[in-house]
């Protein structure tokens, strides 16, 4: 008896356009989320509130997003979708960074203070390797560390607990920026290396006396390989997706502290160079044209942004550190 192969072609076809239908729709991008508040029983908003609900929203929107958590499946079509996988892995690293300033600074009144038990385990948690699969399990852990974080946030505001505090202050914000001005910087540099370029040896600047452990090269050629440019650029828009939800949460908490330095306007820049990095891309993919070419360069105009985001971080920085 002969076998016909139409069926099997058929059913090939099939699974291939359930495929390509799964992963369009599972690659859409979620949206920035909007500050929560919550008012305590005198009225006020309840400090740190804005904040811990930015973190617990990101982290449960990256677990419960159309396709669930990617990075660390192993099962097609996912196996093939690396975009949403870096996208994941720059928020997570923005969350990773919240959640261990959060535990150091936001929830202890000084160096000598005891950390939070809540955010020291919830941090653990979130560290844990995003392409886990078995175990630990990566969401099964990310899950956890956003319990924990409601825990925390039960604490604070509730105002006959005394034992959980969020200090929105100066000097605890501008720990903070400092994590996300290192953050930009280097999303800036990878993205710049798509089209290669030159780069000086500055690891000594600015002090004669500096050493390091092995010789540097006084100048390096630098470029992105080309199977690497859309994971560079969709880990920053990942990253760039949490920032600006952490931004808008510490406009609302440190809203006291900004309006007294007078840095509301160099935060609302921020912001505003964020929504920027979330414009939708028309093109199917990233192009890659060289600074002038005929061809847009996505990676270029993606760090232009972060660049201009990153000299308002730093502007917000001075300003938080004047008296």
């Amino acid at each position: 008896m002969k076998l016909s192969w139409k069926p099997l072609v058929a059913g090939l076809v099939g699974i291939a356009i359930v495929f390509y239908i799964l992963s369009v729709w599972w690659s859409v991008e979620p949206d920035p989320l909007q500050p929560q508040t919550l008012n305590n029983t005198a009225g006020q908003p309840i400090v740190g509130y804005a904040t811990t609900t930015a973190l617990i929203n990101t982290i449960d929107t990256l677990l419960n997003k159309p396709g669930g958590w990617q990075s660390n499946d192993v099962m097609p079509p996912t196996l093939f979708m690396d975009n949403m996988k870096a996208f994941e892995f720059g928020a997570l690293e923005q969350a990773r960074d919240l959640a261990l300033v959060m535990r150091k600074e936001f929830s202890r009144s000084q160096s000598q203070s005891t950390a939070d038990k809540d955010l020291l385990e919830a941090h653990a948690k979130l560290n844990i390797d995003h392409t886990s699969w078995l175990v630990p399990k990566a969401e099964s852990e990310y899950s956890d560390a956003v319990v924990l974080l409601e825990m925390y946030r039960a604490r604070i505001a509730d105002s006959a607990n005394t034992d959980a505090q969020f200090y929105a202050r100066a000097d605890n914000l501008n720990e903070w920026l400092k994590e996300v001005q290192k953050r930009l910087g280097s999303m800036s540099q990878q993205l710049s290396a798509s089209v290669g370029q030159e780069r000086i040896n500055t690891d000594l600047a600015g002090d004669s006396a500096a050493r390091q452990s092995t010789p540097g090269l006084s100048r390096q050629e630098v470029k992105t390989s080309w199977w690497q440019i859309d994971d560079v650029f969709y880990e920053t828009r990942g990253a760039s997706w949490a920032l600006l939800n952490f931004m808008k949460a510490i406009e609302t908490d440190f809203a006291d502290v900004l309006k007294k330095k007078n840095a509301e306007v160099s935060l609302r820049q921020i912001i505003r160079e964020l929504e920027a990095t979330q414009q939708p891309v028309w093109s199917p993919i990233v192009l890659n044209g060289s600074g002038f070419g005929l061809v847009a360069n996505h990676s270029l105009v993606m760090a232009n942004y972060i660049s201009r985001a990153n000299a308002a971080v730093i502007d917000l920085t001075n300003l938080l550190s004047q008296g």
